[in-house]
């Protein structure tokens, strides 16, 4: 494992400086986070990127990959219906890219706010303190991007799709390789083969139990001892939802052509939504469209510089718990899969992990070695 070097005193202290300044509590996680819990929050598609942690008969866990889950954790334990969480130490990652830290420090900030509160107004805060903060680093090439999936979500919406496809083509959105797959059914293409597809077909058309019954059986007799943190009910569920989205109605070659025109654009933010409105139809997408002129004004009164802006509909991160805003921002000096800060809105996660709906969440990270001038390049 590799770590990130150490970022001079200065230069990191004025990196932290923006979120000290928002009378937020300071909160730490445990290292070692539990494995199965992470994985069916964060996407399957993460697990190469864990370092999977085990004691002989134990739960299986991993070095903490982020801080969101955790802090998530900790606020639904405290009882109240919002805060402010401050957070700065080590994540751990495996990179993609030889050479490249799989440890690595992170300065971020979670805020939880009540259900009514002003959703417009907390992602333009908590942009504009990611943005001061990566520019309390010293460099000058800095541009921000901006995405959101409701906004996607609602020109699904729009297409008229049964709600069953609807919903498959809004959770496959983030997945490259699942929205090709499912593009490609539009146009009568064969999707590759899964070896999990006789199985999964035969378990579709038993009920949750049966099927996670079913597993074990088969793995006793096999002599298989699962591993990966997921029990017998989590995987049965993941294989009738394959079986069943395979069975599920195809998009329409239309309907295809158009989510790939969509997820397509990006430019300057007001040209970005004149591109959404004409591949949506007049009126789609009105009311979300509107929300983003209130965060743009915001943004730039708060003094992002118009020009620095850009919007793509298909921006989204690593962990794809995000539902509605998101964002980074990066530098022109380094790749844009090297973020400086990343960060948007979670609503739907803190329910997941059984606090009450309908309250909001949103929060950034910054990486201080990417935001120095004199660091990464």
């Amino acid at each position: 494992m590799s770590a990130e070097p150490a970022v001079p005193a200065e230069p990191l202290a004025a990196i932290r400086a923006p979120f000290l300044d928002q009378a937020a509590e300071v909160v730490d996680a445990p290292i070692l986070q539990p494995l199965g819990l992470l994985l069916e929050l964060v996407g399957e598609a993460m697990r190469p990127r864990l370092f999977v942690v085990q004691s002989e008969g134990g739960q299986e866990t991993c070095l903490r990959p982020d801080f969101t889950v955790p802090v998530v954790r900790q606020h639904l334990e405290s009882g109240r219906s919002s805060g402010r969480y401050f957070y700065e130490g080590k994540a751990f990652r495996a990179s993609p890219e030889p050479g490249r830290p799989d440890e690595f420090r992170q300065i971020g900030l979670e805020r939880f706010d009540a259900a009514g509160s002003s959703v417009v107004q907390a992602d333009a805060d908590i942009a504009v303190l990611a943005w001061r903060s990566a520019l309390a680093g010293g460099r000058s090439d800095l541009s921000l991007w901006l995405g959101d999936i409701a906004l996607f979500a609602a020109f699904v919406d729009s297409l008229g799709l049964a709600a069953p496809l609807a919903a498959r083509v809004k959770r496959v959105a983030s997945r490259p390789r699942l929205l090709a797959a499912e593009l490609a059914r539009a146009e009568g293409v064969a999707a590759a083969p899964s070896d999990d597809g006789k199985l999964a077909g035969l378990l579709s058309g038993l009920s949750e139990a049966e099927a996670a019954t079913v597993l074990e059986e088969v793995w006793a007799l096999a002599g298989i001892d699962p591993v990966g943190g997921r029990g017998p009910a989590e995987i049965a569920q993941r294989l009738i939802r394959r079986a069943q989205a395979a069975q599920a109605p195809a998009l329409t070659g239309d309907q295809a052509d158009r989510i790939r025109r969509f997820l397509a654009i990006e430019d300057a933010p007001q040209a970005a939504f004149d591109a959404m409105r004409a591949v949506a139809g007049a009126g789609a997408l009105d009311a979300p469209l509107a929300a983003w002129a209130e965060r743009l004004e915001l943004l730039t009164a708060a003094g992002v510089p118009a020009a620095k802006m850009r919007f793509a509909t298909a921006l989204g991160h690593a962990f794809d718990y995000y539902d509605g805003l998101t964002f980074e921002i990066r530098s022109a000096a380094l790749d844009p899969e090297r973020s400086v800060a990343v960060g948007g809105r979670y609503d739907s996660l803190p329910s997941r992990l059984g606090g009450a709906s309908g309250a909001r969440a949103v929060g950034c990270v910054v990486r201080p070695w990417r935001a120095w001038a004199g660091g990464e390049s």
